[in-house]
């Protein structure tokens, strides 16, 4: 006790005689702890906590550091002007190491993303000052926002969080539009952060990503201007606004936000009723394929029976279903549609929609419900359990034509998941009229695409006529301007713009049905290909010599996935 006490008095009288040197030699010596501590409340602090980087262990090393550099001030033993150099540069030292220790280590954090990394250099730091400020000015003005209320929602004023917020939410729509992005996804990546991607042409593009504390505020606010509640995270919640501005003249964005264990989730929706808006004639059917369908629909042919529609999911199964409900005649047939949302309004057809979060009768009992009606025509958007699939195979199909809508990527799996649903094959296949399959694939873009001379091997793997195809296309992204190359501003260099559909159409006849009730797959699987209709893998590849999509994008949607059983399910 006596050694630590008698140590006292010589630390102080040190600190004593640097005060009473003089009054600035204290002021400068204290000097590099104003900024350090100024550096680490207002920056290094809210960045540990932002990203979820440990802000108690960091603030306990800034301490650490701090009381270190305070030591050596005031017990440095070296006297004079040399003691006073000394302990200056010493401070600086330490305590900048601590800033680069802290910028170091957390710029390689994978929670951090690379936008939002610290960095030392003063000019990038006045550089990202200049453009958050520039972002500021111009999102203040980049977009105008139409809301629920059919009111415009007036930007926040300059310089408060809230507007830095509202930048953020217009820059991810803006990418998205400019990308031609039909959808923009927000969800969970980890318990920090947030992912935002981008559905361009049926294909997924990861975009940047997003601490969850700003990904919170961002569908909060767009929640906000879409008038729902803010505070109800978990139920699924649907909103529509209107944005306008910049490159984007006039869009309709639809909201879905709902929440889980791992966080909020978020889709926003470019001109819903406008995408599934098609003739039937635009879907992308083969002729053949087209005046199979129409027949269905007309007068003449008209019979009732099941036709399931078949696609995965964002393959254009609701455009599809509604292409061909407008091809019935809504003014002499009663024409029906059981939806989960009702993504455009059909002139003629009553459009029944099933909430799941709303009490009421289940699915299968809507769907019994409007059968007992003795409509005409009857769209259903799912097959959600094996009620509403019994439900249909027991109504009168003789009378009434319904299309039943069903999740999956071929015709035959289609038939396989109704008749298994059905848990009766002969039921099942009494009331089948008929089954159509669809995948989308991108279209090459006309201002890039690349023509090439197939090899014979090439053309006898795809089973093409090595004497009828001279030449295929592929996917370019670059155009020629003055004899140098440019990304292509048609599709902003990925090469594709659009979609058209790929079809598989097959009738059900009574060679057909046979094979279903023995459940001999093979066997109908053979029929199919033996009466000739093309399947959308034929389809696709047609597609592809006629110059529109390319091989790889033929590959891309045909390809079996890894995942996928080894039961016999061809492409049909």
């Amino acid at each position: 006790m006596s050694i630590a006490l008698a140590s006292v008095p010589t630390i102080t009288l040190a600190a004593d005689a640097y005060m009473l040197m003089s009054i600035w030699k204290p002021i400068l010596l204290f000097a590099p702890f104003v900024g350090w501590a100024w550096m680490i409340s207002t920056v290094l602090d809210k960045h540990a906590q932002r990203f979820f980087l440990g802000q108690e262990k960091w603030n306990a090393i800034h301490i650490i550091f701090g009381v270190a550099a305070l030591i050596l001030v005031v017990a440095l033993p070296v006297s004079g002007i040399a003691g006073f150099a000394a302990a200056f540069v010493g401070s600086l030292i330490i305590l900048g190491l601590d800033i680069l220790i802290f910028v170091s280590i957390t710029n390689k954090d994978t929670k951090v993303p690379e936008g939002e990394r610290l960095t030392l250099n003063m000019k990038d730091m006045s550089e990202s000052r200049e453009a958050k400020k520039a972002a500021k000015q111009i999102g203040s003005s980049e977009l105008n926002i139409v809301g629920a209320n059919k009111m415009t929602v007036q930007p926040p004023p300059k310089d408060t969080p809230e507007l830095g917020i509202r930048v953020s939410a217009e820059q991810i729509v803006i990418k998205g539009f400019e990308a031609h992005a039909s959808q923009i996804d927000i969800l969970p990546a980890n318990e920090s952060t947030y992912a935002a991607s981008y559905l361009v042409d049926g294909v997924r593009q990861a975009g940047d990503p997003i601490a969850a504390a700003d990904a919170i505020q961002i569908i909060d606010f767009w929640k906000k201007t879409a008038g729902l509640d803010v505070n109800d995270r978990r139920r699924k919640l649907t909103g529509q606004v209107t944005v306008s501005g910049g490159s984007i003249s006039s869009a309709e964005l639809k909201l879905n936000t709902s929440g889980s264990k791992s966080g909020m989730r978020m889709s926003l929706i470019f001109n819903p009723a406008q995408a599934v808006r098609r003739k039937a004639s635009d879907l992308g059917m083969l002729d053949q394929q087209l005046d199979m369908v129409k027949n269905w629909a007309s007068e003449l042919e008209h019979v009732g029976g099941t036709v399931l529609l078949c696609a995965p999911s964002d393959n254009g199964r609701t455009t599809m279903a509604y292409s061909i409900m407008k091809l019935h005649d809504a003014y002499t047939s009663n024409i029906q549609s059981i939806e989960y949302e009702i993504e455009d309004q059909l002139e003629g057809i009553k459009q029944i929609q099933w909430d799941s979060s709303v009490e009421g009768p289940d699915f299968a009992t809507t769907v019994r419900s409007t059968l007992r009606r003795d409509p005409d025509i009857v769209s259903i958007c799912d097959l959600p359990d094996v009620e509403t699939a019994q439900t249909v195979a027991n109504s009168d199909l003789e009378r009434t034509r319904v299309y039943l809508n069903i999740r999956t990527d071929s015709a035959l799996k289609g038939i396989q998941t109704y008749v298994q649903a059905v848990g009766d094959p002969k039921l099942a296949a009494k009331g089948l009229r008929g089954v159509v399959a669809c995948k989308l694939v991108r279209v090459l873009c006309g201002n890039c695409k690349v023509p090439y001379q197939p090899t014979p091997d090439m053309l006898k793997k795809l089973g093409l006529p090595e004497d009828k195809v001279s030449e295929l296309f592929k996917k370019g992204g670059q155009v020629l301007v003055r004899n140098k190359p440019e990304t292509c501003s048609v599709c902003a260099g990925v090469g594709y713009s659009g979609q058209t559909g790929c079809f598989g159409i097959f009738p059900i006849g009574d060679e057909e049905r046979a094979m279903i009730i023995e459940g001999n797959w093979n066997g109908l699987r053979a029929v199919m290909r033996k009466r000739g209709f093309p399947s959308v893998q034929q389809a696709a590849l047609r597609k592809a010599v006629m110059g529109i999509t390319s091989i790889e994008e033929v590959t891309r949607i045909t390809a079996p996935k890894k995942s996928s059983s080894s039961k016999a399910t061809a492409k049909a």
